[in-house]
């Protein structure tokens, strides 16, 4: 089996651009993109109301009778596996199962449109298995009952190989819906040569030491969160005090000079230049930088806490093939398949054994795949440690479209004024 590494700048560019245009409800950055987020967030769902939590005879019901019909069409999103799709053939190879994979989620606003009208009347979206991200519009696809309930008795890699911090979901408590497909998190990244200290809190984020060099994302989402977990605040408890509470410290920031500006994916070019020293950044975007250039760049989860978001297998209600889908999601608990997959796209991986079998790997391996290799099985930024996972918040979930306006209506002034 072949691993592709990165090497090469616009591929790095075109992974973390992925990662950006994955969450568009959660990127933000001026008015018209605002409207945009809060019309698809408005497309109301229309199926069969669902409680937060399945009833207890939903996983039977749905799943009584269900049989494996031999094959199941995956949607994903664009350079989320290596091209040559390695782990759906050892799947094939081993189940007989035939995977049809599309690249044809851009964005959640958008998808849920367009699956919406089918979903609501009953109809195949001509989808078995699809990753979706935890926010709005995953509420939307859980209360519309438009989510296959899981039959946990079907996972047992899931339930062996699984990181326990996942059944904790805020979003999907105990994987009623959902398990992980890969996970990222927002904390800060610095140059160690510029800021000549460790950096280690939020807090260092307002010190007049960086004045000029500070770097926030413009994303409100991103950069409510860190207001308020520096004021000590969950984001996932927060209420409108706490949000105004927040964006007054966030103001503070701003106007003693310490911020040099809001940014969205261009940070990274910002740190590299030198024009920030200090910056809100994501994992696999400083794990990549660090690869692909050569820079030694830090990325740490500050003390007071930092975010963590997922990218979630999901079945939709009308799957026409769900017990194959429900396979192949069990399937990538494999530790095996769990490594391979990370060793392509180096983002945080729910599976903490797969850890050692990259190591393995490594060890087989030559030249650049085997740098590469050992470099993935010994970043904090693939796999977390538990204390990483003890100080990561998942993003506010907002019930209704007009208490996301809210928040922003607090937020958006920060980053536009």
């Amino acid at each position: 089996m072949s691993h592709p590494r990165i090497p090469d700048p616009s591929l790095v560019r075109g992974l973390t651009s992925r990662r950006l245009d994955r969450r568009d409800a959660l990127r933000m950055s001026g008015l018209a993109a605002l409207g945009a987020a809060l019309s698809a967030c408005g497309v109301k769902g229309k199926g069969s109301p669902a409680a937060s939590a399945p009833a207890a005879d939903a996983v039977a019901k749905y799943w009584n009778g269900k049989t494996s019909n031999g094959k199941l069409t995956f949607a994903n999103w664009p350079l989320y596996m290596d091209p040559k799709h390695p782990e759906l053939q050892k799947f094939t190879a081993a189940t007989g199962v035939q995977v049809k994979y599309e690249e044809v989620i851009q964005e959640m606003g958008p998808w849920f449109a367009k699956v919406q009208p089918q979903l609501a009347a009953g109809q195949d979206i001509g989808y078995d298995l699809m990753v979706i991200t935890n926010g709005i519009q995953f509420k939307q696809f859980v209360q519309s009952g438009f989510l296959a309930p899981l039959d946990h008795s079907k996972l047992p890699n899931y339930a062996k190989n699984a990181d326990p911090a996942y059944a904790k979901e805020a979003f999907d408590p105990g994987n009623a819906y959902t398990i992980p497909w890969t996970s990222g998190m927002t904390g800060i990244a610095y140059d160690p040569k510029k800021v000549g200290r460790p950096i280690t809190k939020l807090a260092d984020l307002w010190d007049p030491a960086f004045k000029g060099k500070v770097g926030m994302f413009s994303d409100t989402q991103e950069l409510g969160n860190f207001g308020m977990l520096a004021l000590g605040i969950d984001p996932a408890k927060s209420a409108p005090a706490d949000w105004k509470k927040a964006a007054a410290k966030l103001k503070e920031q701003k106007q003693q000079g310490i911020l040099r500006n809001y940014y969205d994916q261009s940070y990274v070019d910002a740190l590299g230049k030198g024009e920030v020293w200090i910056t809100q950044a994501w994992s696999g975007d400083i794990f990549q930088k660090n690869v692909s250039d050569g820079a030694n760049f830090k990325f740490v989860i500050p003390e007071e806490g930092g975010t963590i978001w997922t990218d979630n297998f999901a079945i939709p209600i009308t799957a026409k093939n769900p017990l194959d889908a429900i396979k192949l999601m069990d399937f990538f608990y494999q530790v095996d398949i769990a490594a391979s997959l990370a060793e392509y796209i180096n983002y945080v991986c729910p599976v903490p054994a797969a850890k050692e079998q990259i190591k393995k790997d490594a060890a087989a391996a030559t030249g650049a795949d085997k740098a590469s290799m050992e470099a993935v099985a010994k970043s904090p930024l693939v796999f977390p440690t538990a204390d990483d996972y003890a100080r990561l918040h998942y993003y506010r979930d907002f019930a209704t479209a007009a208490e996301q306006q809210e928040y922003q209506s607090i937020f958006e002034p920060i980053v536009l004024g």
